[in-house]
């Protein structure tokens, strides 16, 4: 966990919005920041319960609740029947399910993105944004 006393980068975009932080928001926060998958309520309750043993479910919903009405987060549904979070950024990427595992890989491909802006153009549309999912098994799983 982050030492005590620093700010993670939720926490801080957070304050420049003016938000009350009370501690359980920081733990929450600071849970979210760290995370390097993309949580679901439930599995932030547990890490954020195991810094805060005071922090309730309820808690943690209205905290993600608060933090995606004001942009910081983006919600996902990878298909699995959850919504999963993570900080929202400026730094584009999409992606890559194993429907196995549910484990999620972030990846960013040029050749795709300018592929995505040439088929905008092609149907006259400019491409402002877009969100691309990937679902599939790893190959030593695959049959077929």
């Amino acid at each position: 966990m982050t030492a005590q006393g620093l700010q993670s980068r939720l926490e801080s975009m957070c304050i420049e919005r003016g938000m009350k932080m009370t501690e359980q928001r920081r733990v929450i926060a600071r849970v979210l920041s760290e995370a390097t998958d993309h949580p679901d309520v439930e599995e932030l309750f547990r890490r954020s319960a195991a810094v805060d043993d005071n922090i309730s479910i309820a808690t943690v919903y209205r905290t993600v609740r608060l933090f995606e009405e004001a942009g910081l987060l983006d919600r996902h549904d990878f298909g699995d029947g959850r919504a999963r979070y993570e900080e929202s950024s400026d730094d584009h990427h999409d992606h890559l399910i194993d429907i196995h595992s549910g484990k999620v890989i972030e990846f960013h491909d040029e050749e795709v993105e300018e592929l995505q802006r040439k088929i905008a153009e092609k149907h006259g549309f400019k491409l402002v944004d877009h969100r691309m999912e990937l679902y599939g098994v790893p190959l030593e799983d695959a049959s077929d």
